[in-house]
């Protein structure tokens, strides 16, 4: 069992830059593939990024050069830094888990934090 919660959202200017945190509870969290996907109102939930067990990173087309995910196995944390906002990113972002394997599909993941929200003005 992997509980997920997420921190680190907010309001913030086109342009500007936040960093979600995602702690996982758990003892096989480095067993684990971490992913980040986000929700706008009326859309359907999107990848975003994600990082293997073994620290390979992917990216959707619309973050790639300005989002960057990490994870930290000794602090069973996975991070989002994302730079260079616009508005068309703003929803609720959310944490996912699965094991081994990273996955784009939002089906494939076993575990689910609560999300947290991003507003980016114009």
């Amino acid at each position: 069992q992997v509980q997920l919660v997420e921190s680190g959202g907010g309001l913030v200017q086109a342009g500007g830059s936040l960093r979600l945190s995602c702690a996982a509870s758990g003892r096989t969290f480095s067993s684990y593939a971490m992913g980040w996907f986000r929700q706008a109102p009326g859309k359907e939930r999107e990848f975003v990024a994600a990082i293997s067990w073994n620290f390979i990173t992917y990216y959707s087309d619309s973050v790639k050069g300005r989002f960057t995910i990490s994870k930290d196995n000794a602090k069973n944390t996975v991070l989002l830094q994302m730079n260079s906002l616009k508005p068309e990113d703003t929803a609720a972002y959310y944490c996912a888990a699965k094991f081994r394997s990273v996955s784009y599909n939002v089906y494939d993941y076993d575990y689910w934090g609560q999300g947290t929200q991003v507003t980016v003005s114009s």
